[in-house]
């Protein structure tokens, strides 16, 4: 299993945070390796909302749905993905601080079948991966309204 793990400090509300991070069509905002993404059944973020997420990963396009398996406004979100290749489970997690907030982005990504066998350096692709996708979080959570 592959897992990157982040925080990053916004000046925005922790509210703003998580309704921005929550809605996971925005993805194709910050994260480089998605191709597009969008909600399944209405634009919305809640308990079982659903997102289609197409990744470009190991040169090769893989679609995914996420579905949001657990949902606290404004602390905790987590996404699960799942298809014939890869798990991919994503926990948001977002503090209020003095100045805004924290979001803390931990992301997990289970290779399944044929695939395992590349687990082990996967990891070090994952990293590289995750830290592209931290660098625009960064970009789109430095201040300002939100963009949902």
């Amino acid at each position: 299993m592959a897992r990157y793990r982040d925080t990053i400090a916004s000046s925005r509300s922790a509210e703003d945070v998580f309704d921005y991070m929550a809605t996971f069509s925005n993805v194709s905002e910050w994260d480089p390796t998605v191709k597009e993404a969008y909600p399944v059944d209405g634009n919305f973020a809640g308990p079982g909302s659903r997102f289609h997420v197409l990744v470009r990963l190991l040169g090769r396009e893989i679609a995914l749905e996420y579905t949001t398996t657990f949902y606290e406004r404004p602390k905790r979100v987590v996404l699960r993905a799942e298809n014939s290749s890869t798990i991919s489970e994503d926990t948001i997690t977002v503090e209020a601080t003095p100045n805004g907030c924290e979001m803390t982005y931990d992301a997990q990504l289970t290779l399944k079948g044929a695939l395992r066998i590349i687990d082990p350096v996967f990891g070090l692709t994952f990293k590289r991966l995750g830290d592209n996708a931290a660098a625009g979080l960064r970009r789109e959570l430095s201040g300002g309204a939100g963009t949902n």
